[in-house]
């Protein structure tokens, strides 16, 4: 078989990729001639672990190719996939489908008679419909048929998410669609991967559904763990205590400063929007919404008050800058907020992220960035963890407590034991949990600070 892909950001590249690697013809077109000349020479223009060698070895093979050229890249394809942006369009918060309905008029003019255009950018309902009506606009002597494919790839694992999925969701009134997308997803049907086939309406609902659900779990933890933080609670312990049933399950229960990244804000504000305009509003996720965006603003007031109220003058470093670890997304990244919050406040920020400081600089400006951890944490009166990459997991405790100009430490990952951390002579705070003063019975905020907050 043979597929287009068209747009070569994250999804479309990694769903290209990955299709190439079952053994399909895959031709990834987008109109950024130099990030396709990047391609062409084996530069990955995202970093994604795995991608760089799946993308070089299916190129050697022949299955996988680049080019600028839409006529060019779907001519002969059976199925084309649409994997263009969907941004938050400025003003009401819906999505907005600019480049998906353009896509969806270059498609239908330049497609062969039976081509399958699927809609693999995140889309609200109707957009199916909608491009089907633009196929039929476009090319009304044609056969185009109409599919939603949602993507459900998490960054830092999408690899193994595409090639061992939970399920596959597609959406179609055509049978010659279902035939195509059946034959395309052959591979995981062998590894008895469901593939749910439904209406396209509900298959657009689906991806909205299960991002503002698991948008749900991560702030409901987040507010049961400011709850912890007033009763002298641990959220660690309550969220195992949950977690571990089975209706409620262990993932998306991490406390932390917010989720962030390149779906859960734009998609959680969307179906939001389309809610309303069904006049069927969804109040808890407009509640999380509205939570998450207030979060990430007092992560920086929690930092400041464990540095004892007053940031004027000193130093912060902050590890990590990335939404998440194993990605360089800084979209809607809680950096965002709490960076410039912290300058504004008065401190000079030292920050290093081992692969986000490229996109960092494009919104992060006045920041000190260093080249590694324990550059950052050098003559800092304190020490800001904010993206739980591995190589943060396990840093040399005496090294950092050196090199700090004091031992303050503000864990907004949950990474390491309040206990351990006052036992190494550090005033440590966490997300939920009683600080290492608390655990200790004293006051051990350091003195230069303390003395600045009065």
């Amino acid at each position: 078989m043979r597929i287009a892909m068209i747009g070569t950001g994250y999804v479309g590249l990694v769903s290209g990729a990955c299709f190439s690697e079952f053994g399909t013809e895959v031709v990834c077109v987008d109109r950024d001639a130099g990030k396709i000349d990047r391609l062409r020479a084996g530069e990955v223009p995202i970093y994604e672990p795995g991608l760089d060698n799946l993308i070089a070895s299916n190129v050697q093979a022949g299955r996988l190719s680049f080019t600028t050229s839409l006529s060019e890249g779907v001519k002969g394809a059976d199925a084309v996939f649409i994997a263009v942006g969907t941004p938050t369009r400025r003003g009401d918060g819906h999505a907005d489908l600019t480049y998906v309905y353009q896509a969806a008029r270059e498609i239908s003019a330049a497609a062969g008679s039976g081509t399958v255009i699927v809609t693999k950018s995140t889309v609200p309902v109707g957009t199916g419909r909608k491009v089907g009506e633009i196929a039929r606009e476009v090319a009304p002597q044609k056969a185009l048929h109409v599919a939603s494919n949602p993507e459900f790839l998490r960054e830092g694992s999408a690899i193994n998410d595409f090639m061992r999925p939970d399920r596959v969701v597609i959406g179609t009134d055509s049978d010659h669609a279902r035939e195509v997308m059946h034959a395309l997803y052959r591979p995981l049907y062998l590894i008895e991967t469901p593939v749910i086939f439904t209406e396209l309406e509900t298959a657009e609902l689906t991806k909205y559904a299960a991002n503002a659900f698991l948008a749900t779990k991560i702030t409901f933890i987040n507010e049961i763990a400011d709850l912890c933080e007033s009763v002298g609670a641990n959220v660690h312990d309550v969220a195992r205590g949950i977690g571990l049933d089975g209706r409620i399950g262990r993932k998306f229960l991490h406390a932390g400063p917010g989720y962030g990244g390149s779906c859960f804000p734009k998609d959680t504000l969307a179906l939001v929007r389309t809610a309303e305009e069904a006049a069927a509003p969804l109040r808890i996720v407009e509640t999380v919404v509205a939570v998450n965006d207030a979060r990430k603003a007092r992560m920086a007031e929690k930092v400041i008050a464990h540095c004892g109220g007053s940031l004027d003058g000193r130093t912060v470093a902050v590890l990590g800058l990335t939404f998440k670890p194993n990605t360089d997304d800084m979209r809607e990244a809680p950096s965002l907020s709490l960076v410039p919050a912290l300058q504004r406040a008065g401190a000079t920020v030292r920050a290093f992220d081992p692969e986000g400081m490229d996109e960092a600089r494009k919104s992060l400006s006045d920041v000190v960035y260093c080249t590694n951890a324990y550059e950052a944490m050098e003559g800092a009166d304190a020490l800001v963890i904010l993206t739980e990459w591995n190589e943060f997991r396990n840093l040399d405790l005496d090294r950092a407590k050196q090199l700090l100009r004091a031992p303050v430490v503000a864990d907004l990952r949950n990474i390491y034991d309040p206990a351990e951390m006052a036992a190494a002579g550090f005033h440590y705070d966490s997300i939920g949990r009683p600080s290492s003063g608390e655990a200790a019975g004293a006051d051990v905020i350091p003195s230069h600070l303390a003395k600045a907050a009065t």
